[in-house]
């Protein structure tokens, strides 16, 4: 198998796959806020989500790889910490992306920070996107995950557009739990064809055991469409994705690849931050935006924009740099 995993029937079906994007293509990302190859993806899926911008639905599903109620007690947690940095070195030296200098931990759970992005969605997909982001970079910019409610709030505090007050509300309400419920029982129907992949990726993204069964593996992506639906987990090219996404909805218009190129200031200034492979990926080139802020990392440099760097928890002890 070479190509994305046709997945035939209901089997692992997300509850609303029969509702369509406004042109009949509906897109379903597995993911979780502290994934390290959710993380290397992300260029990819900011650039996928320039190419279907009108014609698809893009809908996040948080599966809490890191859950207290799955994983056992770690006997040694500075040596987990030290095997867990290596594999985040590792998965940096696939996907360019960065990693922090000093792991101080792992997390303790994933479910607070996927809490949160799923509580931001009440604000927005783009203050989603931007809560998303910022929680990242706390595990892979800082090196100190935002693994505890608390920790979350200081990670996001001062984001551009977020009403603060209103997600410290909505984390406690009880409508994000349940939603968040339902992304984590969703993420453990993985379907059969993804149960052993063998496919010439550093991370083939076959389902990973999870309690008492298993769950994709993060990130996936699902296509649907009018012609059905492909499955394309763990790590693969853009052209993979760009084709699952015809197979199942022949009839949207995907725009060519050199469409929607930002200037590197445009794209500062729609996602707050950038990798190098952003900029390779929604400019075409790697020429840094002027006026950013530099933050060094293990692996290259992140570039923030003024109103996103304010407040940036990589201010209070990473070294920063201005251009």
């Amino acid at each position: 198998m070479t190509g994305p995993s046709a997945v035939p029937g209901t089997q692992g079906s997300p509850p609303d796959a029969t509702a369509h994007g406004p042109t009949g293509l509906d897109v379903i990302e597995y993911t979780d806020p502290l994934c390290p190859w959710a993380w290397g993806s992300e260029p990819k899926f900011r650039r996928l989500r320039a190419l279907f911008a009108g014609r698809a639905r893009w809908r996040p599903v948080y599966a809490v790889m890191f859950d207290e109620d799955e994983d056992d007690p770690v006997p040694d947690p500075a040596a987990e910490t030290a095997w867990y940095a290596r594999f985040v070195e590792e998965v940096g030296a696939h996907t360019g992306a960065p990693y922090a200098a000093r792991l101080r931990r792992v997390a303790a759970s994933s479910r607070p920070a996927s809490l949160a992005a799923v509580a931001a969605a009440d604000q927005g997909p783009l203050i989603a996107e931007s809560v998303l982001r910022r929680l990242r970079e706390t595990m892979f910019v800082l090196g100190d995950p935002a693994d505890t409610e608390d920790r979350v709030r200081a990670a996001v505090r001062g984001l551009p557009g977020l009403d603060s007050e209103r997600l410290r509300r909505d984390l406690a309400a009880p409508a994000a739990r349940r939603r968040l419920a339902r992304d984590h029982a969703e993420a453990r129907r993985p379907p059969p064809e993804v149960m052993d992949l063998r496919q010439p990726s550093p991370h083939p993204g076959a389902a990973k055991p999870a309690g008492d069964g298993h769950r994709y593996a993060l990130p996936t992506l699902v296509f649907v469409g009018p012609a059905g639906r492909r499955v394309v987990p763990g790590w693969r090219p853009l052209a993979e994705y760009v084709a699952a996404a015809r197979a199942v909805a022949p009839e949207v218009p995907l725009l060519g690849e050199e469409f929607g190129l930002l200037t590197p200031e445009e794209a500062l200034t729609r996602h707050g931050s950038l990798t190098v492979a952003d900029l390779e990926l929604l400019t075409g080139g790697r020429t840094p935006p002027a006026g950013a802020v530099t933050v060094s990392t293990g692996n290259g440099p992140l570039w923030l924009g003024s109103d996103y760097a304010r407040g940036h928890p990589a201010l209070g002890g990473t070294r920063v740099e201005a251009q």
